[in-house]
């Protein structure tokens, strides 16, 4: 059985990417995370941006579908979507929400997010059905006993 995520690429007026820091390891990620049971990718990335930024968001287009090398029975809907409402605020899930330039994006942005980001430039193409290899970035391992 397949692990279903969703993300969202929200570009500001100066098409800048919004970002989220998570909370539990020092890393910036795109706005999303796990499509719970029962609903769709759709459904989920709408809900996973109101709890991880405060905003309301309409989707606009599918940017791709990917699946991860180390993880060959994940799948994750990237979406570009657009604000409608709320109010841009850390929450529970993230310590901080920001825009960011593409050219000075945060160095502790997860790679697989970076390549969606630039993904979602090719407004001209359809979506993108590929297999993410970049590098992830992970919690440090605890070496204590």
């Amino acid at each position: 059985m397949f692990i279903l995520g969703a993300f969202a690429i929200i570009w500001d007026i100066e098409h800048r990417v919004l970002l989220c820091h998570r909370r539990d390891f020092d890393a910036w990620n795109l706005p999303g995370g796990r499509v719970e049971s029962g609903e769709l990718p759709t459904e989920a990335v709408v809900r996973e941006v109101r709890e991880e930024t405060g905003l309301e968001v309409v989707i606009e287009r599918l940017v791709g579908i990917y699946g991860k090398a180390d993880n060959r029975d994940e799948l994750v809907f990237a979406f570009v979507c657009r604000v409608i409402g709320g109010v841009l605020h850390a929450t529970e899930e993230s310590s901080a929400c920001e825009y960011f330039d593409l050219a000075h994006l945060p160095p502790t942005t997860l790679p697989k997010h970076v390549e969606r980001i630039h993904d979602a430039l090719e407004v001209a193409h359809p979506p993108v059905f590929r297999r993410q290899t970049a590098p992830s970035l992970r919690p440090p391992v605890s070496t204590s006993r």
